[in-house]
């Protein structure tokens, strides 16, 4: 923080125009500049700096927040194309397994048709044997 300048010879000499002996102007501006010296006072500089590094530190923030923004809105549509491309490799392997049960389902459908047309014809092959011996015996 800044000082305040502060003139002792000035101080003593007001102090001794004012009536008090040159022993007493000392001590009193002895203990007035000891007390600027530690004082921890702001003054307008001090605070005008201040300003100016918070103006820095928003601008600087508000650059970050602008790029982290831009990065997450890149990773977000890189997300959303792998996804999607997830999708559709899975969708095509669903298809594709659909497509082997619709293959499995017809050829046991095929294959139970032609065993049921067997027992059919057996059935009726067994059918006029039956007739036929029934005619027979009559």
């Amino acid at each position: 923080m800044g000082q305040v300048a502060f003139d002792t010879q000035e101080f003593v000499e007001k102090l001794e125009n004012a009536g008090l002996n040159r022993e007493q102007a000392k001590a009193i501006t002895l203990v007035v500049r000891e007390s600027h010296e530690v004082a921890d006072l702001a003054t307008k500089a001090d605070i005008k700096d201040v300003k100016r590094d918070l103006e820095d530190v928003r601008k600087e923030l508000s650059a970050d927040i602008a790029e982290v923004r831009k990065d997450l809105t890149i990773q977000i549509a890189d997300v959303r194309k792998d996804m999607h491309a997830r999708f559709e490799k899975t969708e095509a392997k669903n298809d594709a397994q659909m497509a082997l049960l619709r293959k499995d389902v017809e050829a046991l459908a095929s294959g139970l048709f032609i065993k049921l047309s067997k027992v059919m014809l057996a059935i009726v092959g067994i059918s006029v044997t039956i007739a036929t011996a029934i005619i027979k015996l009559l």
